[in-house]
């Protein structure tokens, strides 16, 4: 049996449905997706020319209050739960192997490579006086928290780290430009002031 056409536009419904109609899909895809959706994906589901920003404004102003909420990472936008449900999901649900399970070092690690990036294992023994050892670097890779950057084209040069898009989420940060600077890190306490 074929699947009836897509109808993207909804001229038969009224101008204030249709709107609501387009934020109903995209809140769905948003539910769906294992990953952050980008722009042109979520304007796939809405009319021509309608604008995604404001859908995505609309549908977070209609969360508001609720248990979940949108989020942007990089070019995309995916649903989360809120931070203060945190505790309640894990009291409640069976998320065990969902934890990052950082320790403190690892989490330095992270940081310098996103203020870094593209960073190699020499830049990071330089920043903290010692090897990174391979296995951190691959457990910080099997969570896609970081990934393999570019590499200089000549023979033998070294793998680089940057971070990526689920970094940018598990931090709450849309983009690296999020990240706090120094003068907000010695406010906080996290690092020392600079000699």
């Amino acid at each position: 049996m074929a699947e009836p056409e897509f109808d993207r536009d909804l001229t038969d419904l009224p101008p204030d449905l249709r709107w609501r109609t387009w934020m109903r899909r995209i809140e769905a895809v948003l539910f769906a997706s294992a990953t952050p959706v980008p722009r042109d994906a979520l304007a796939r589901v809405v009319g021509r020319g309608a604008s995604v920003d404001l859908l995505i404004d609309d549908l977070s102003a209609d969360l508001e209050g609720r248990s979940f909420e949108v989020a942007q990472v990089a070019d995309g936008w995916f649903l989360r739960t809120r931070p203060a449900y945190a505790a309640t999901i894990r009291v409640a649900s069976d998320v065990g192997g969902q934890g990052l399970d950082l320790n403190p070092f690892d989490v330095s690690v992270l940081a310098a490579i996103a203020y870094h990036q593209p960073i190699t294992r020499d830049g990071l023994k330089d920043i903290f006086g010692k090897e990174v050892g391979r296995e951190l670097i691959g457990r910080l890779h099997e969570r896609n928290l970081i990934a393999t950057g570019p590499r200089s084209p000549r023979r033998g040069a070294p793998y680089t780290f940057v971070t990526t898009d689920r970094f940018l989420a598990v931090f709450g940060l849309q983009s690296l430009r999020d990240l706090p600077d120094q003068e907000q890190l010695e406010d906080a306490g996290v690092v020392g002031p600079r000699p």
